[in-house]
């Protein structure tokens, strides 16, 4: 059988009902074969189109059966389909799950067949973004074999495999089951391998920060090697968005304990990277930036009144306290850099505001006055 779907998503033509009431019969009959055809067909129309997903919602029970079946040819056509049916589809996400889909589901997580581990995965993935589903999946006992996933799976398997993590630790009550399941150690070596500025990245970034709010995730990272140095890196180097994730990880470590965590993490040199994110980061990025700047110092209070609390000069007495001369000679520069960076700033918005400020609306004072509360 081959039903062609029209191009319109918005047409209703009795060819689209035609097409959607033949499948839904062939997949409800008894032919083992009829019903792996229609599992297909399914994926198929549902591929890009909202509207058959929800026509199609009837077909989520005979689907979650196949998911049953002795059979790995029927199991990967209704575990694709059902995938489709749950893409931008909060009502389907639920179906599916209310249907009793976790329990085979999570079985092929630890299939010998690399296919159904990976559409396993990703099928988790989608079904984890809807907040009735979190709680349920982590208490499925999904969490552990995702954790599996991450060690031993397929790159793509393990980079549906974070993004499943990271939805299930949006439910707060979710995070210590992640944490009982060690997932810090494939984390850091997925963060050594994957492409810094990636999603993969950044999610893998998110969660370590949401985990080391817990003692046992501070000390899992520290333990691991290159651990703290592999959060620098996305530090350095990572979107806008995971470099806010890394600094707000070291923030968390070094604000609940900063005896024991300034120095590994000013071992791995960090300063360079905090030093550009106080400049280039985003606006939460920069005040992390120099809060955990303020931290690291020898003394995080400031040293007399005759001494200005200024970002200069915390840098400079951080400077002072490292060994190695590349290290102290990149900080001095990046330094150097950022003053002059700030100095750009402050004068591109001054030459701002004299273009829009006249002698009859305001005075130039003032317009600096303002530009300076900025």
């Amino acid at each position: 059988m081959e039903v062609v779907a029209p191009n319109s998503d918005a047409d209703d033509t009795p060819r689209r009902i035609s097409a959607v009431r033949e499948t839904l019969q062939l997949i409800q009959s008894d032919d083992p074969s009829s019903k792996i055809e229609a599992a297909r067909e399914i994926r198929r129309l549902t591929k890009t189109s909202h509207r058959f997903r929800r026509q199609f919602s009837a077909a989520v029970e005979p689907l979650v059966d196949m998911l049953r079946c002795d059979s790995v040819e029927a199991n990967e056509a209704a575990l694709l389909a059902l995938l489709n049916l749950a893409v931008k589809d909060e009502t389907n996400k639920t179906c599916i799950v209310n249907a009793g889909a976790l329990e085979p589901i999570i079985s092929f997580l630890q299939s010998e067949c690399p296919n159904l581990r990976e559409h396993a995965t990703a099928s988790l993935l989608t079904l984890s973004a809807s907040s009735i589903n979190k709680p349920i999946i982590a208490a499925s006992g999904a969490i552990p074999f995702l954790v599996e996933i991450l060690r031993h799976g397929t790159l793509e398997a393990k980079a549906d495999a974070v993004l499943a993590l990271y939805n299930l630790s949006t439910h707060s009550d979710n995070l210590p089951l992640v944490l009982d399941a060690a997932p810090i150690p494939p984390l850091v070596d997925l963060l050594k391998t994957c492409k810094k500025s990636s999603k993969t990245a950044e999610k893998c970034t998110a969660l370590i920060e949401s985990l080391v709010g817990f003692d046992e995730g501070r000390t899992a990272l520290t333990s691991e090697e290159g651990g703290v140095l592999a959060v620098v890196e996305i530090l350095e180097s990572g979107s806008l968005q995971s470099r806010e994730h890394a600094v707000g990880t070291l923030l968390t470590m070094c604000q609940i304990d900063r005896c024991k965590y300034r120095d590994p993490i000013l071992r791995e040199g960090v300063i360079p990277g905090l030093l550009e994110l106080t400049v280039q980061g985003t606006s939460k990025s920069q005040l992390k930036a120099q809060t955990l700047l303020r931290l690291l110092r020898e003394s995080p209070y400031p040293r007399s009144e005759l001494q200005p609390e200024t970002l200069e000069n915390i840098v400079c007495d951080l400077i002072s306290q490292i060994e190695g001369e590349d290290q102290s000679g990149k900080a001095k520069k990046m330094l150097a850099e950022m003053v002059q960076v700030s100095m750009e700033q402050s004068l591109r918005h001054l030459q701002q505001r004299a273009l829009v400020c006249t002698p009859a609306d305001l005075p130039i004072p003032s317009c600096a006055s303002e530009v300076s509360s900025k």
